[in-house]
């Protein structure tokens, strides 16, 4: 029996006023897939991963994950969707200064209702994962650019979500730090079954992904 896909996408159209961002977008994603969406800048790749999040509303089609139907979906009740099923990874980090990198990385599980006694055990596991094993009480500000994307994939990661989304995740590091933020990504994916969707402008990390798909405003194409 067939299993059916994460992400299953049908002629999804999106538009500003009158300017169309893209039309006709059909896609599907597998469990433990990696996808590399690329395309020219200003084609609406990441408002294309947005929608994918349920942060951003579209004109036409259908976007169903795990079978739910985003579309008929409220604020509040994507809001939660999201919570439990989706992992985002930002080109620009968006860790809390705040708190320490556990704390940063364990954000996820607090918000879903877990215990501090819960939440340790798999923070543990996921420095671990990343590389990061003896920089849990330091601030993000103590951290470099490479380390700081790795604690955003560890809290991505942390709830196990079936979805990961990443945003440019290597755009503002160096080739060196890049390739070893692509490995600590791909590993955990793959490890934990979810299906990874990446938009990039990197041939070296697009190069990386189990199919590359090229948005243009008329659909997306290999």
């Amino acid at each position: 029996m067939n299993t059916p896909p994460i992400v299953n996408i049908q002629a999804l159209s999106k538009r500003y006023a009158e300017t169309t961002v893209f039309s006709e977008v059909s896609l599907t994603v597998n469990s433990g897939e990696f996808i590399a969406i690329v395309g020219d800048s200003g084609v609406g790749k990441s408002t294309l991963l947005n929608c994918m999040a349920g942060l951003d509303h579209w004109d036409a089609g259908s976007l169903n994950v795990q079978g739910a139907d985003l579309g008929s979906m409220s604020d509040e009740q994507l809001a939660l969707w999201r919570r439990k099923s989706v992992g985002f990874v930002f080109q620009a980090f968006h860790v809390l200064p705040h708190l320490d990198v556990a704390q940063n990385i364990g954000l996820p599980l607090l918000l879903l209702g877990q215990k501090p006694a819960q939440i340790a055990p798999r923070v543990d596991l996921m420095l671990q994962a990343v590389g990061l094993d003896d920089l849990g009480t330091r601030l993000p500000q103590q951290l470099s650019g490479g380390q700081l994307q790795r604690v955003a994939i560890a809290r991505a990661l942390v709830h196990a979500p079936a979805l990961v989304l990443a945003d440019e995740p290597t755009g503002n590091l160096d080739p060196s730090t890049a390739e070893k933020v692509m490995d600590a990504l791909i590993a955990q994916t793959k490890s934990s079954g979810a299906a990874l969707v990446l938009v990039t402008h990197s041939q070296a990390a697009a190069a990386r992904a189990d199919r590359v798909l090229h948005l243009t405003a008329q659909g997306i194409r290999p």
